[in-house]
C-alpha cells in the first residue's frame, strides 16, 4: 500500500540550489534515474504541485522555501519506467502521482562509521553534480550582445554616444560624406552591380580577404586579375591550390589565399554554392572568416545590421570617444565592437560599414589626419581636446589645470590613457589610439643557393624546390635552403648537402657567396645568405625528385615564389657574369649615385689632374 505523502514541514529536499534552496530534486528526462530538474513534463514549477508548500512554513522564516523550514531528506523511489516525481495528470490538484511515491524516512538510523559515512556522502554529491540539468548555451550573437550591455554599464559616459540624437548625428554625417567622397574601388563596383546575392558575396569576400594588411593600391590589381581568372566561386573551386599561390604570389600572407580556396571548396561541395547569409554562419562554417570578415561580408552583401572593427575603424572610434587604453587588449576591443554596433545603420548598414573604414584610410589617417575635412570632427573627443588645449596655451593661464576628460566612479579609468602616458600635445589627435610596444621578431638565418643550368635543353634554367603544405610560406617555391647559423663553413657544407639531395652530385668549388637578403615577416626577420653555382660543363640534370623542378626565367617570374626568393633572383643577377653593372638593381654603386664634391675638392683634384692633350689617342682606339 502506498503511504500518502506527509506534511512537508517535516522533510528537506536534498539537491536545493542557490536559487531555490529547497527545490525538490524532481527525476529527470532521461539523463538517468535521478536527473534533477525545477519542472515537470507539462512545464510548470514543481512547487505548483506541492499542496500548501509556500503556506505551511515555520514561523520566522523567510520566503515561501526556506531550508530551515523542512526537516529530513527527501527521498525518491523510482517506480516502473516513469522518471517525474508527479504526473501531468495530477497538475494542480495537489496529489502525487501512482508512479513516484515519496518513502518518509525511519526515525532511527544506525551509526556508520566517520570513513565509510564520508565517502557514502561524496558518492551522493557526485551522483547529483554529474545529473545536473546544464542550462542551454545562447547563440552566439546572444552571448556576444549581453557582453557589450555589461560591458557599456561598467563604462564611464566619456567614452560612450549620448542617446539616440548624437547616434544619428553620426550616421547622417558619416553617410553624407561617404556618398560624396567615396573612392571608386573595382569591388565596390562588382557589388553594388551583381544582383545574384551570391556572387555579390563572393566579391566581397575575395576584397575583404586581400585587403587584410594590405593596401588598397597593392590590392586593385591583383583583385582585378583574380575575379578575371575566377569570376564565380565554382570557378575558384575548381582551380588549383598551385594556381591560387601563384596568382598570390607577392601579395603576402599567403594561408590567406589557401584558406579562400579551401572557403570556396566546401560552399560548393558542402553547402550547395550558397554562402551563409549572416555573421555568426559565416564565422562558424567558412575556414580563415573572422569575425571581421564575416561581418563585413553579411553587412555589405546581405543587408545584415552588424558592425565591423578593422584597423581604421579602431583609429576613429578611439578618436572619437577618447580611448586611450591599449587598443588591442580585450576590453578595449570588446567596448569598440559594442560602439561599432551601435552606430552601424539599419538602412544602409554596408555603407556605413564602408564609410568608417574609408574615413579612417582617407581623412582619419595615423600619423596626418586631416581633421579640417572629418565629417564627424563635431563628434570628436580628441579635437575637442585639442581645442581646448590650444584655448588655454592662447590664454597662457600660468598654472592651469589639466583639462579634466574623464570621471570614472573610481579609481582610475580603464579606458583612458594609463597615468604613465599623459597626453603629448604635440601629437594632438593622434595620441589615440595607443598601442602596446610590440616585441621584435626573431631573428633567423638561412643559406640559399640560385642552382643554374646555363645549357639545359631549351635555355639556361634554375632549380625550385616546394616548401611544406604547413607553417610559413606553405606550399610555395623557393631555392633550395638550409636554417643554419649566421656564418662559418658547416653553412656551405649544409648547403651543399642539400643541394646534391635535389640535383646529385656536384662541383663544391664553384659555389660562391654572392651577398645577404634580409626580409622581414610579421614575426621573424630572417637573412638570406645568398649563394649561386652554374653547371657549366656537366651533362645537363633531366630528371628531378617529386616536389623540384628546373624553370626558365620567364617561368620563374610567373611562378608561385615569395617576394624574399625574387629579391634573391635579383641578387643572383646582377653578381653573374655579363650582368650590366650600371642597373638599377645592381649593388655597383653610379657615378651618378655617388656623392658630388665639394667646390674645394673640385679645385684640388683639376690641379693635381695629369694634363692629356686633346689629340691623344683614348684607350679605345689604341684596343681597337
Amino acid at each position: 500500500m502506498t503511504r500518502r505523502a506527509p506534511r512537508l514541514s517535516s522533510w528537506r529536499v536534498r539537491g536545493a540550489s542557490a536559487s531555490y534552496p529547497c527545490a525538490a530534486p524532481a527525476v529527470g528526462d532521461g539523463a538517468g534515474p535521478c536527473r534533477p530538474s525545477r519542472r515537470v513534463a507539462d512545464g510548470s514549477d514543481f512547487r505548483s504541485h506541492l499542496p500548501g508548500l509556500a503556506r505551511r512554513r515555520r514561523p520566522g522564516a523567510r520566503g515561501d522555501l526556506c531550508a530551515g523550514a523542512v526537516r529530513g531528506p527527501m527521498r525518491w523511489r523510482r517506480v516502473g519506467r516513469s522518471h517525474a516525481p508527479w504526473s501531468a495528470s495530477g497538475a494542480g490538484r495537489g496529489r502525487p502521482s501512482g508512479k513516484a511515491i515519496m518513502k518518509k524516512p525511519r526515525t532511527a538510523v544506525r551509526s556508520r562509521p566517520r570513513k565509510q559515512a564520508s565517502r557514502q556522502e561524496g558518492r551522493e554529491k557526485r551522483v547529483l553534480s554529474s545529473s545536473q540539468v546544464k542550462p542551454p548555451t545562447p547563440n552566439a550573437g546572444l552571448a556576444r550582445r549581453q557582453e557589450e550591455v555589461v560591458v557599456q554599464a561598467s563604462v564611464s559616459p566619456y567614452h560612450l554616444f549620448r542617446g539616440t540624437a548624437e547616434v544619428r548625428a553620426f550616421r547622417e554625417n558619416l553617410l553624407r560624406w561617404y556618398d560624396r567622397e567615396k573612392r571608386d574601388l573595382p569591388w565596390r563596383r562588382r557589388a553594388e552591380g551583381e544582383v545574384d546575392l551570391d556572387r555579390r558575396a563572393y566579391a566581397v569576400w575575395v576584397s575583404e580577404v586581400m585587403l587584410q594588411q594590405t593596401q588598397v593600391a597593392t590590392v586593385i590589381d591583383y583583385y582585378t586579375r583574380w575575379m578575371q581568372k575566377w569570376p564565380t566561386l565554382q570557378d575558384l573551386a575548381s582551380a588549383s591550390l598551385e594556381g591560387v599561390n601563384q596568382l598570390w604570389a607577392g601579395l603576402g600572407y599567403y594561408s590567406r589565399g589557401r584558406r579562400l580556396h579551401e572557403g570556396a571548396r566546401k560552399v560548393v561541395e558542402e553547402l550547395g554554392g550558397h554562402v551563409p547569409r549572416t555573421a555568426e554562419t559565416l564565422q562558424q562554417l567558412l575556414p580563415g572568416v573572422g569575425r571581421y570578415t564575416a561581418g563585413a561580408i553579411a553587412s555589405i552583401a546581405f543587408g545584415q545590421a552588424t558592425g565591423v572593427v578593422d584597423g581604421n575603424v579602431v583609429r576613429v572610434l578611439c578618436r572619437v570617444r577618447a580611448i586611450g587604453a591599449d587598443s588591442s587588449s580585450a576590453l578595449v576591443s570588446q567596448h569598440l565592437w559594442s560602439l561599432a554596433q551601435q552606430l552601424v545603420d539599419p538602412a544602409r548598414p554596408g555603407d556605413l560599414n564602408q564609410a568608417a573604414m574609408e574615413l579612417g584610410a582617407t581623412v582619419c589617417t595615423p600619423q596626418h589626419p586631416r581633421c579640417s575635412q572629418c565629417p564627424v570632427r563635431s563628434l570628436c573627443r580628441a579635437h575637442q581636446r585639442v581645442e581646448r588645449e590650444q584655448l588655454l596655451a592662447s590664454r597662457s593661464l600660468p598654472g592651469s589645470p589639466d583639462v579634466e576628460e574623464c570621471a570614472p566612479g573610481s579609481g582610475q579609468c580603464r579606458l583612458c590613457a594609463p597615468p604613465s602616458e599623459p597626453w603629448d600635445p604635440t601629437l594632438g589627435v593622434t595620441n589615440f589610439p595607443r598601442k602596446a610596444s610590440r616585441r621584435p621578431p626573431r631573428e633567423e638565418c638561412s643559406a640559399t643557393c640560385v642552382l643554374e643550368q646555363p645549357r639545359a635543353v631549351g635555355g639556361p634554367r634554375i632549380l625550385l624546390v616546394q616548401r611544406p603544405n604547413s607553417g610559413l610560406l606553405a606550399g610555395l617555391w623557393e631555392f633550395p635552403s638550409v636554417t643554419t647559423e649566421p656564418s662559418g663553413q658547416r653553412q656551405r657544407q649544409a648547403l651543399l648537402q642539400e643541394l646534391q639531395r635535389w640535383a646529385g652530385p656536384l662541383p663544391a668549388t664553384r659555389l660562391r657567396h654572392l651577398g645577404q637578403v634580409v626580409h622581414t615577416f610579421s614575426h621573424i626577420k630572417l637573412t638570406y645568405e645568398v649563394y649561386g653555382l652554374a653547371l657549366e660543363g656537366e651533362t645537363p640534370v633531366t630528371t628531378t625528385p617529386p616536389g623540384a623542378r628546373w624553370l626558365t626565367r620567364e617561368e620563374f617570374h610567373t611562378a608561385a615564389v615569395s617576394t624574399a626568393m625574387k629579391k634573391v633572383f635579383r641578387v643572383y643577377e646582377g653578381r653573374r657574369p655579363g650582368a650590366c653593372k650600371g642597373s638599377k638593381r645592381s649593388p655597383v654603386s653610379t657615378p651618378s649615385s655617388r656623392k658630388k664634391p665639394s667646390p674645394g675638392q673640385q679645385l684640388l683634384d683639376s690641379f693635381f689632374r695629369p694634363h692629356i692633350p686633346r689629340d691623344a689617342p683614348s684607350l679605345n682606339s689604341t684596343a681597337q
